[in-house]
């Protein structure tokens, strides 16, 4: 499970969402966007607390979530072609020094100057494959920078391009309420690191890669794992080798389908949600439990629905549907597949024949894959145009910015973890890389 080494080809296709959202606002092209605000810079909105146009109206951002000071005027007012120049000059002259990692979900006009494109997880091994170099600058979000420090050597700088560029998702379990949980958890269950006759602890820690590093360290010291979309089958399998029971966070709909995928019934998945008592449950539903719910979410993936499917299906005879697993359980049980963006980006590339896919993932993957493979017919299954509000806070402009600060002797937007954290989030962290799908 490695990232894409870049080699740049042109698109046959426009794979710009940008360009897509600034044609439906100025009446140009065609469609519809969730947030007209999503057309102009994402630093018109860095001051303000929040996750940024065509976020959900349900996603509240922590206090005293990172923010991002004023990038510089003369980033907010070049245009595309001309900081498309200055990050390609930048490049060149930094050559091996810096590495630039590019999510699957970043705008096109940011993954074009990616030297590795890929899912959190493959990216934070494509920092591993360049000790040498003195600066990582990881377009993504905040927790997946936090993983590349992890695994990085102490003196490399991980540059988070965007400070603003955090998760909901990874937001909605803290540290605290994860604590919290654990200590009623034990309440429930008796001492959680004793193991009983048969050798099982009462609960197994399992956090997806999109939490915080806090998070991961909390997993680390009480024996837990980390998972990513590609491999929480093998990773929930880990887990029951070890305990009665799973503590799932913070996607509640990829532990579902996961776990149901494997012949856990619903009744033993209650949910715990941090903001109730025991979870919104009680003592005798979480004895029987098997895998124990965090109530998080998607907010990108849970736009897909099974009237979208249905409509697919009924506008596109003999469609392929293949969405995300961070989907409600519903879309993955209508849809065709259900598989991690890398899976996604194979099913394609794999088929052999002209065929017509409706994907439920985020758009701007989606968009790009259509661009890359034009014998097919691609689109999301989502007709709205709403990117991943976070990610899109990576722009063009704060590239160029953090990549002419390195040129010129400038570290902006490192990324550490404190070392209390770092170590046991290590340890989950490599207990993930041995769990292999």
């Amino acid at each position: 499970m490695t990232a894409t080494h870049i080699t740049l080809q042109p698109r046959p296709r426009d794979a710009s969402v940008d360009h897509s959202i600034q044609a439906i606002v100025t009446g140009t092209g065609p469609g519809e966007t969730c947030n007209t605000d999503l057309a102009a810079g994402p630093w018109d909105f860095d001051a303000r607390p929040g996750y940024g146009p065509g976020s959900s109206m349900g996603d509240v951002i922590p206090t005293g979530a990172p923010r991002q000071g004023e990038l510089p005027v003369e980033y907010r007012e070049a245009s595309e072609a001309e900081l498309a120049e200055r990050v390609r000059a930048a490049k060149a002259t930094l050559g091996d020094r810096v590495v630039v990692l590019g999510h699957f979900y970043q705008r096109e006009e940011v993954v074009l100057h990616a030297d590795y494109v890929g899912d959190s997880f493959q990216l934070a091994n494509a920092a591993l494959e360049h000790p040498d170099a003195e600066a990582i600058v990881f377009c993504g979000v905040h927790f997946m920078a936090e993983t590349a420090d992890l695994l990085s050597r102490p003196e490399q700088a991980v540059i988070l391009p965007n400070l603003a560029a955090g998760c909901s998702m990874a937001d909605m379990a803290s540290i605290d309420e994860v604590e919290e949980c654990w200590e009623q958890l034990a309440e429930v269950y008796g001492d959680l690191d004793t193991p009983d006759a048969d050798g099982l602890v009462p609960v197994i820690p399992v956090t997806y890669m999109n939490s915080s590093a806090a998070i991961k360290g909390f997993v680390g010291r009480h024996g837990g794992i980390v998972c990513t979309s590609s491999n929480a089958r093998t990773v929930l399998e880990w887990a029951f080798a070890r305990g009665r029971r799973v503590l799932f966070f913070p996607d509640q709909h990829l532990g579902r389908n996961t776990a149901k995928a494997m012949g856990v019934p619903l009744e033993q998945m209650p949910m715990w949600n941090p903001r109730k008592s025991l979870g919104g449950s009680n003592e005798e539903t979480l004895a029987d439990a098997r895998v124990i719910l965090w109530h998080g979410f998607c907010s990108v993936h849970r736009r897909f629905t099974v009237d979208q499917i249905d409509k697919a299906r009924a506008e596109h005879p003999g469609v392929r549907v293949i969405v995300h697993p961070e989907c409600p359980m519903d879309v993955v049980d209508a849809a065709d597949d259900a598989g991690s963006t890398d899976y996604i980006r194979k099913a394609i590339a794999a088929a052999t024949e002209p065929t017509t896919f409706a994907i439920g993932t985020e758009i701007n993957l989606v968009q790009r894959l259509a661009a890359e493979h034009p014998q097919h017919q691609i689109f999301c299954l989502d007709p709205v145009v709403c990117p991943c509000s976070t990610m899109y806070r990576i722009h063009p402009g704060y590239l160029a910015w953090v990549l002419e600060a390195l040129v010129a002797g400038d570290v902006l937007n490192r990324i550490t973890v404190p070392d209390d954290v770092a170590g046991p989030a290590r340890l989950a962290l490599e207990r993930m890389l041995a769990a292999k799908p």
